[in-house]
């Protein structure tokens, strides 16, 4: 069933976002006066087509789903005897160099603007999500030795105000990719409920922090991690250790074998790591101290032994339903985007030049993976996730490799710099280098691709 999700989600994927990229190209081409022989979704033979339009425009599903293209009369791709004289005038060859440019840029174009739309609506819709309240930091961390004790509520990062969990960790992405301290705002209630809020600044460093742990989470190397709700049983499972020990829904952990549990997360860690081993809880039951001991059972999944003794701990975290009016949203959707083609390249610049990992680069069983996880998560997560594979379509095609749309540009850049066309044996050339490039690319996804099935 998953399997059949995943698929069903990748699909729609992969479709909105070659059909918007195309339809950029296909409508600024219209509006510059071109001729559109075919639009097609995929590439190689065509499986099925319609014509519609004026210049009867063939609308074709092509067999191989992983891309698609415009194609316009073209000098460079035939012999164009038989075509009249006023749709010579419409080939694309013949067009002024500025709306040769504007039709190519509008593909990766009408990306972005498919993002900042996605993230505007999500944005102006509100979205759910974690409040930036931390957890008490282990003692040899960096967040320990700034100051941090675990209940602050981060109001702002390097002075800039953020609302949620995920705007936290994506201002400690850049700072990590800047190399640059970061400096929280936080805010802590004080001991005297009278007293009101305490406030206080303090800084971060993050060069213990590598590029290449950015897919991992990071942020708890850092002692930096989400607040859980104190550790409250919820649904006992009947027979199980924790109801045969005799523990009970509703019952507040206090300590495992003397050690103090400070949430939900820290006792289901405990018990995980203590397989067929005693563990002796301290708890209180409507108020008053009880002490009761409990065996976790061995549990194996995937060749990792665990204890588990059966019962629900509940560990939502406190959420925050983050909305804006249209201007705002719509402003956050740019500045989100913005934000994300920018990081996008400078980790491509990073893996350039060694210092990310190659590793990092994803294909398409990922990028499905992906898409049928945030769909089984919700309509939220799964537009979000949309968006950034948006913005990426949109920053790759950018790049300046011969036969992507960036390659192009570049042609046109040197055609506005010489008053001349690039020739079209440097073209060939050119051509043939660039899928040399994308075929190499193609591997290097899929491989990793691979390694993260089997690892």
């Amino acid at each position: 069933m998953h399997f059949l999700q995943t698929l069903l989600a990748f699909a729609v994927v992969l479709g909105v976002l070659i059909i918007v990229h195309e339809l950029g190209h296909y409508l600024v081409a219209r509006w510059c006066g071109v001729k559109v022989l075919r639009f097609s979704v995929g590439m190689g033979k065509v499986i099925y087509s319609r014509r519609f339009g004026k210049d009867q425009t063939e609308w074709a599903v092509s067999i191989l789903p992983l891309g698609g293209y415009v194609k316009m009369l073209d000098a460079r791709e035939g012999n164009l005897s038989d075509v009249s004289a006023e749709d010579m005038q419409r080939e694309f060859t013949r067009q002024s160099v500025w709306r040769r440019i504007a039709i190519v840029a509008a593909g990766p174009l009408a990306n972005f603007l498919l993002a900042i739309l996605l993230f505007a609506g999500l944005y102006s819709y509100g979205i759910p999500e974690p409040a930036p309240k931390l957890r008490a930091p282990a003692e040899q961390s960096v967040a320990h030795q700034a100051g941090l004790r675990g209940g602050e509520l981060v109001t702002a990062v390097n002075g800039e105000p953020i609302q949620i969990w995920n705007d936290l960790r994506w201002q400690m992405v850049q700072a990590v990719i800047n190399k640059k301290a970061v400096t929280l705002d936080v805010e802590r209630a004080a001991a005297d409920p009278h007293a009101g809020k305490i406030m206080r600044t303090v800084t971060i460093p993050v060069d213990s922090i590598s590029a290449e742990e950015l897919e991992g989470d990071f942020l708890v190397k850092l002692g930096i991690d989400l607040a859980r709700p104190r550790a409250i049983l919820g649904q006992v499972v009947p027979d199980g250790p924790a109801m045969l020990a005799g523990l009970q829904s509703g019952d507040l952990i206090v300590a495992v074998n003397g050690v103090a549990i400070p949430d939900g997360v820290a006792f289901v860690d405990t018990v995980r790591a203590a397989p067929g081993k005693m563990l002796k809880i301290d708890l209180l039951r409507d108020g008053k101290p009880l002490v009761v001991n409990v065996t976790p059972e061995v549990a194996d999944k995937d060749g990792q032994v665990f204890g588990r003794i059966k019962v629900e701990v509940p560990m939502m975290p406190d959420m925050v339903l983050a909305s804006h009016g249209p201007l705002a949203a719509l402003g956050k959707g740019v500045q989100k985007t913005w934000d994300t083609s920018a990081m996008t390249l400078k980790m491509v610049g990073k893996m350039i030049v060694g210092e990310v990992s190659w590793k990092n680069v994803t294909g398409p069983i990922t990028i499905a993976d992906y898409a049928g996880q945030t769909a089984r998560i919700g309509l939220i997560s799964y537009l979000s996730f949309i968006a950034f594979v948006s913005i990426s379509l949109g920053v790759m095609n950018l790049l300046p490799i011969p036969v992507l749309d960036g390659g192009h540009l570049l042609y046109y850049a040197v055609e506005v710099l010489t008053g001349r066309p690039v020739s079209e044996r440097f073209g060939a050339i050119a051509q043939r280098a660039g899928i040399g490039i994308l075929m190499t690319l193609m591997l290097v996804a899929v491989f990793n691709d691979i390694n993260r099935l089997i690892s």
